[in-house]
């Protein structure tokens, strides 16, 4: 039985002048933390609100300046969670923290009681807009569900008037990714309309990738057609949400960007429900590599990562981009003897530009150490044996023996399997020598 046949293609987008192949970035995005909300919702043992604490901390030293904090009308520890930042003086004067809530009025009016004391809040509102929603889940025509996201809209304009704070208001067509455009366009537009943004006082329209079901170009496609048709543009940050169910979550969010995306919602790891959001560490690396400054505190990753994962119980694979421990190994043989004579060049000549072969960014950035790139078992060659006896013990082999010193650990790593530690290195490459001097 051929299944596949069940499934249908994901609908072009008609782009009159596609413009975002042919644009370039220059600065990195606005990052929203969304660990706390989205990110916790999706662990198996939600965090309590000491840990959400800790991990809050743990973002703010990462730079963050937009942290999405909770669903305050969804459960009292997300609530009183709200109320301890506040309470506790805990939110810096430049980082502004955001809420999630539905278009369901005692919803909103919980949700600013849980902010209440803060100097700037996010009240990020959605209402699910997919056909396959509206038909099935909620029964309600578009002008239903058009009226829905309105009652909201006036609901939250009517709670800021007597809020203390600054109220920076959010809305997201929830199921954008499966929403017909033209809806997706219809709806933002009426929202945009009732809210008034201004661009000195802008409102954020967020478009998320919630079930993501199209390749990286049709939603890059999508973000540019709404920016070409929504309202009051300059009054009008877009934002996005990118999930990650086909895996491509960082080539989504960077196309989306190159289409005019000015924000983008993610997590630490990109742990978030099902496949999870987009990866916040590795977009900010990528960008980092192309030379942009990515506002936020890469130089701590290793730290930062060590207490959430300790705060959460995940964990970072080894061969995660960037950040995982095998990141930068080689064991290959020409890949070290290429990493060796890489390093060796840039160190020789004085050389700024970082532009080693098979190492994207220099491993030092985050403190790791050259002695991590590479590591000897049976597939090495004589470039990394060589490279770790000049790199942590300073003997310079001769060619004549860097052959025959390769060929011997590789013999012995075969023997027994596995990898061959520096120290060992040294007593095969020393027990080598002293066999020579008594030849």
């Amino acid at each position: 039985m051929q299944t596949h046949t069940k499934y249908t293609p994901y609908p072009t987008v008609k782009l009159d002048k596609r413009e975002w192949a042919d644009n370039s970035v220059t600065v990195a995005p606005r990052w929203v933390s969304t660990d706390l909300r989205d990110g916790n919702q999706a662990l198996a043992n939600p965090m309590g609100i000491d840990q959400k604490i800790a991990y809050f901390k743990a973002l703010i030293e990462f730079g963050f300046k937009e942290i999405e904090i909770a669903y305050p009308s969804a459960s009292q520890t997300e609530f009183d969670f709200c109320r301890r930042l506040i309470e506790g003086g805990l939110i810096p004067s430049d980082v502004t923290v955001g809420i999630l809530v539905p278009s369901i009025e005692r919803h909103i009016i919980r949700s600013f009681e849980a902010l209440r004391g803060a100097k700037r809040i996010t009240m990020h509102l959605y209402n699910p807009t997919a056909s396959n929603q509206r038909e099935v889940v909620f029964r309600r025509s578009k002008e239903e569900i058009i009226a829905l996201a309105l009652q909201g809209v006036e609901c939250i304009k009517r709670e800021a008037e007597t809020f203390d704070g600054e109220v920076v208001f959010e809305y997201s067509p929830e199921s954008f990714s499966q929403t017909e455009l033209e809806f997706a366009r219809d709806i933002s537009n009426a929202v945009i309309t009732a809210w008034q943004p201004s661009k000195e006082h802008p409102m954020i329209l967020n478009l998320p990738n919630t079930l993501e079901t199209c390749s990286p170009n049709i939603y890059a496609d999508r973000i540019e057609w709404m920016g070409k048709h929504i309202l009051n543009r300059e009054g009008v940050i877009i934002s996005v949400h990118p999930h990650n169910d086909r895996g491509c979550a960082v080539a989504s969010a960077e196309l989306a960007v190159l289409a005019g995306a000015q924000r983008v919602e993610g997590t630490m790891l990109g742990n978030g429900e099902r496949a999870g959001n987009v990866d916040i560490i590795t977009l900010a690396f990528n960008y980092y590599a192309q030379g942009i400054d990515p506002c936020l505190r890469v130089d701590k990753v290793d730290e930062i990562l060590s207490r959430i994962t300790s705060i959460t119980g995940m964990s970072v694979t080894e061969r995660h981009p960037y950040v995982g421990s095998m990141i930068y190994t080689a064991f290959s043989g020409t890949h070290q003897d290429a990493i060796k004579k890489g390093i060796e060049h840039r160190r020789e000549q004085g050389i700024q530009r970082w532009e080693v072969p098979y190492l994207a960014i220099d491993p030092r950035d985050i403190g790791r150490e050259y002695t991590d790139t590479i590591r000897i078992n049976s597939q090495s060659g004589k470039g990394g044996v060589a490279y770790v006896l000049k790199e942590i013990y300073g003997i310079e082999v001769s060619n004549e023996m860097q052959s025959k010193l390769a060929e011997e650990v590789k013999r012995i790593s075969q023997k027994r399997g596995g990898e061959i530690s520096s120290d060992e290195v040294l007593g095969i490459y020393e027990g080598m020598m002293k066999r020579n001097e008594n030849s």
